[in-house]
């Protein structure tokens, strides 16, 4: 594997500071933790799941962006998607994160080891 294109759950486990499944394991909170834009908009009941499935398929043909899209075609204003940004953003979790949470690594090694993944991504 190409070391410029080390992922960093990759490069923990290269240092033997997770495993696979731990990187499974935080990948799948993510998932589950992470709603998509839609389901933010379809909890408001600014949009039902008929709205959700036009919306990604021409996201789909388009490659534009969800919101863009929906303010395009009337679903929903600009003002409603800043909010469902807003609310996307404020409850995201990053890999690091899902790590802590699940126990598998303290804040203070992901924090380091964040730091050395950088440096060494930035000298390849």
């Amino acid at each position: 594997m190409n070391e410029r294109n080390l992922l960093f759950g990759q490069y923990l486990q290269k240092k033997g500071l997770i495993t696979f499944k731990d990187v499974a394991d935080a990948r799948i909170l993510q998932w589950e933790n992470n709603i998509k834009f839609g389901q933010y908009a379809k909890k408001r009941d600014w949009l039902s799941d008929a709205d959700i499935a036009l919306i990604l398929v021409i996201q789909e043909e388009t490659s534009e962006k969800f919101g863009d899209i929906a303010v395009r075609e009337g679903y929903l204003t600009r003002e409603q998607v800043h909010e469902l940004l807003r609310m996307q953003n404020d409850n995201y979790l990053l890999f690091g994160q899902a790590l802590i949470k699940l126990g598998v690594i303290s804040e203070e090694e992901l924090i380091e080891n964040l730091k050395d993944f950088n440096k060494q991504m930035l000298k390849k």
